[in-house]
């Protein structure tokens, strides 16, 4: 794979929501604070603290009755706006991408990922974009027609308004949701050749961490760097003591496939010479290794074939050839991979090594992984699918949140902005806040192209350089806030990613960073449309 699936850490994530989250209602209620007591003195700050309370009085006392018959009256109110011809769309989209697809790559793997990647994409820009439309304009449309007056003068709360339409729009999308990616699994299945069929898998790997030797043998964090812009992957060079060596853990007898280890990997090769092109790849080698037993266990020379999966298959049962006299036992001792290269605590030790002097072998952790009993497609496709449902709940929450104070062409600007900057512009957000990106500051930035300034030359000191820094200090500061608000749509594309790279989607890695993100913005999207929907003129037009 092209990403490193790397395990959520949902505690360090937990502290983070409070202190963002804490702080953000901490300095809130103080701002209240100030404002009620500068403007309407003692009852002004006591008023306040009836709002704050007001809020547990209603959350305490919503009734479920009264949220449902909310959220049927959302749902009618949006099929009444012919929300369903969204099905003609799609009909037409299958209906004809056959045509299309069918000879988009002559390889069944690409074939295969390329029905699959349709199907998800086709499935996500319908499904967003119309429940983000529904979400933004329905409670301002209300508010303008004067049709909500007949739910607030019955005895329902402000917030349970909120949840009645958040839900409703949730329960409605995931009608959708079901149908199309039903249609979608099955059109897949009936669209991929019989020849390709073994490609509709999802894959459980093992991934364990990856070290490397340099070309005397000393252990190096990473290989080395043949050029490359994308640092992703690292090299060792051919025939010297250069390795990159994988730790595997949680190794045992369950992890086999018809009795056997297997092992998949993806290298990429960088040749320093034509060499011989009609093997099709480089050589190279895994060696086995048990350290307490001094077992060094070397597999058979492998040609690794560039774009496609490396799969070898090791026997549980095995003859140790030992022509060094290294290790136990003696030339031709059977042994057992699991008993005797994987050690008591069941780590996995892997070697790799470039066998061809002037070439070179790149890797990184994810290339290389143990492969253990395949799950059925059916299992991947629908994690990927609840892969689209997390991001339109999220957009339907944001969505009724804005469309609580502001009106619904700005609602669906605002939301539709936050989504595309949450998709595409968060790993850059990132970069500039984290300091590694040279002259980082706009004003900056400016500043060096206008005059023609490299990155590299100090700016003078002056007048100029500290209205500069201070300029910058702001914007940066404005970036950090929106970081802090704009959740990471990025992160529920990589369920897609799984599958399509016939994976099983990973638990830790994606599936849970996508439910805590989602779940994180609960409770502050209820808070904000409670106090705006309760503050907000509903009898204005």
């Amino acid at each position: 794979m092209s990403f490193d699936p790397i395990p959520y850490d949902l505690l360090g994530a937990f502290k983070y929501f409070l202190v963002v989250f804490g702080s953000a209602m901490l300095i809130a209620v103080v701002v209240c604070l100030i404002v009620g007591t500068l403007t309407r003195g003692a009852k002004g700050f006591t008023g306040v603290f009836r709002g704050i309370f007001d809020f547990f009085v209603q959350i305490t006392h919503v009734s479920c009755r009264r949220i449902w018959s909310l959220t049927v009256l959302t749902i009618r109110e949006a099929l009444r706006q012919k929300i369903l011809f969204v099905f003609i769309i799609f009909a037409v989209l299958f209906m004809f991408a056959g045509w299309f697809l069918s000879g988009a790559a002559d390889r069944p793997d690409l074939q295969v990922q390329s029905y699959i990647d349709f199907v998800l994409k086709a499935i996500s820009w319908l499904v967003i974009p119309i429940m983000l439309l529904l979400a933004c304009w329905s409670l301002p449309e209300d508010i303008k027609k004067r049709t909500i007056h007949t739910v607030v003068t019955k005895p329902a709360y402000r917030i349970e308004i909120v949840m009645g339409r958040m839900l409703g729009f949730t329960l409605l999308g995931s009608a959708i949701l079901v149908v199309m990616g039903t249609i979608g699994y099955i059109w897949i299945n009936r669209q991929v050749p019989e020849t390709a069929q073994y490609k509709l898998v999802s894959k459980v790997p093992v991934y364990g961490e990856i070290v490397f030797t340099d070309r005397e043998g000393a252990l190096t964090k990473t290989g080395l760097n043949v050029g490359d812009i994308w640092d992703f992957r690292s090299y060792i060079e051919g025939a010297t003591k250069a390795r990159a060596i994988y730790k595997f853990t949680g190794i045992d007898e369950s992890d086999a496939i018809d009795d056997k280890l297997v092992l998949e990997s993806s290298f990429e090769a960088f040749r320093t010479h034509k060499g011989n092109m009609e093997k099709g790849g480089i050589l190279y080698q895994f060696i086995f290794v048990n350290e307490d037993k001094n077992l060094r266990v070397p597999s058979r020379p492998l040609i690794n074939k560039e774009y496609s999966d490396n799969v070898l298959e090791v026997k549980r049962k095995l003859k140790y050839d030992n022509p060094e006299g290294k290790g136990e036992g003696d030339a031709g001792t059977e042994i057992d991979i699991f008993d005797d290269v994987v050690d008591k605590d069941g780590n996995l030790t892997v070697e790799v090594q470039c066998l061809e002097a002037g070439q070179l072998l790149g890797m990184a952790r994810p290339d290389l992984f143990v492969r253990t009993p395949d799950r059925a497609f059916l299992a991947g496709y629908s994690k990927a699918v609840f892969g689209i449902w997390l991001p339109m709940v999220l957009v339907i929450m944001l969505g009724v949140t804005i469309s609580c104070f502001v009106k619904g062409p700005v609602a669906i600007l605002t939301t539709l902005t936050i989504v595309l900057v949450g998709f595409m512009s968060k790993e850059y957000m990132t970069e500039i806040l984290s300091g590694q990106m040279q002259a980082s500051g706009a004003i900056e930035a400016w500043y060096r192209l206008i005059t023609h300034m490299n990155s590299q030359t100090a700016l003078p000191d002056g007048p100029v350089k500290f209205i500069i820094e201070i300029v910058d200090a702001g914007i940066i500061n404005f970036l950090w806030l929106c970081q802090q608000v704009i959740p990471n749509f990025g992160i529920f594309s990589n369920m897609r990613e799984y599958v399509i790279k016939g994976f099983d989607v990973s638990w830790n890695a994606a599936l849970l960073p996508g439910i805590i993100t989602t779940a994180a913005y609960i409770l502050p999207c209820l808070i904000v449309s409670f106090y705006s929907l309760k503050l907000r003129e509903l009898e204005a037009k």
